[in-house]
């Protein structure tokens, strides 16, 4: 039984959106028509599957962030819309076909994540790796970053990840340690905070990235405390967003938070000597991913 003091309150979540979350999601046709060459390729997108309010942008822009391993998730996360249960089988021509479409597209910075598969040994570490390899070596000009799971903690797994030499690896905590229980019931706080000590403890090859959502209960002095933890393991980039609830079946937005409060938040983290801070209510961990790497110090909300 999950402890109530635990339990993100469910104040805000009948309620209006404030204007500041208020935006259009009208798919242009070249957002439609992106989205219907991933779903003939067989590929999956984050963006679709946990039903980012931003899919409609980042498409129409010719991008998109990648999921693989399938689209059902082994965990079933209190926040994430992303459907859990059985995975299918691994798909081993899955890395040939996401290369292909970063080519495609013309994508210049390939994200690329998955969902949790604790049913795999390595828990598909070594399909992260072989997609980082074949980037490397057939589209040289395209940097890649992957926001990968936690792999069960398994030091074997994250080093296959990390020997392939992403240019960005994100691993996102998302919530202070409180609400793990509601939020994050399957993770660890402290095994998130190792893997981006691990991945930091590799030197500057990769930057190193993480991500929070706000609006889940948490307090000021919580997020304080939790970017603070980051950068002392050696994290160099964070984004920070606001939790919107995907469905009903997610636990529910205790607050909005104000464009200002953002902004409070990333001038904490820049005074933490973060290299680069994304801070806004819309901001998502691959959100303007591309933007982000290139111009340090600079990404609001």
């Amino acid at each position: 039984m999950i402890d109530a003091r635990a339990r993100p309150p469910q104040t805000a979540a009948g309620r209006r959106l404030p204007p500041w979350l208020k935006r259009p999601l009208v798919a242009s046709p070249v957002a439609q028509r992106l989205e219907k060459s991933l779903l003939d390729g067989g590929l999956h997108t984050v963006c679709a599957e946990a039903k980012c309010p931003n899919r409609s942008e980042c498409f129409g822009r010719g991008t998109a962030t990648f999921l693989i391993l399938g689209n059902i998730c082994t965990r079933s996360c209190g926040f994430c819309g992303i459907a859990h249960g059985s995975p299918q089988p691994v798909d081993k021509d899955e890395p040939r076909r996401v290369v292909e479409a970063i080519a495609r597209m013309g994508i210049t910075h390939a994200v690329v994540t998955s969902v949790t598969r604790d049913d795999l040994a390595d828990g598909g570490a070594g399909v992260f790796a072989e997609i980082i390899g074949i980037i490397r070596q057939e589209l040289p000009r395209v940097s890649v970053e992957v926001l990968v799971p936690d792999f069960g903690g398994n030091p074997e797994a994250l080093g296959l990840v990390l020997g392939a030499r992403p240019h960005v690896f994100n691993h996102n905590v998302e919530t202070v340690p409180r609400l793990y229980p509601a939020v994050r019931p399957q993770a660890q706080y402290r095994r998130s905070l190792e893997i981006l000590a691990r991945a930091a403890g590799r030197g500057a090859d990769p930057r190193v990235k993480s991500g929070l959502m706000v609006g889940l209960g948490e307090t000021t002095e919580e997020v304080h405390r939790v970017l603070a933890d980051m950068r002392a393991a050696g994290c160099g980039m964070v984004t920070i967003g606001q939790y919107l609830r995907p469905s009903k079946s997610q636990v529910g937005v205790a607050e909005f938070i104000a464009p200002q409060q953002f902004a409070a938040y990333r001038t904490f983290a820049l005074g933490l000597d973060f290299a680069e801070v994304s801070s806004g209510p819309f901001v998502r961990s691959s959100y303007r991913a591309g933007e982000m790497v290139r111009e340090p110090k600079q990404r609001g909300g």
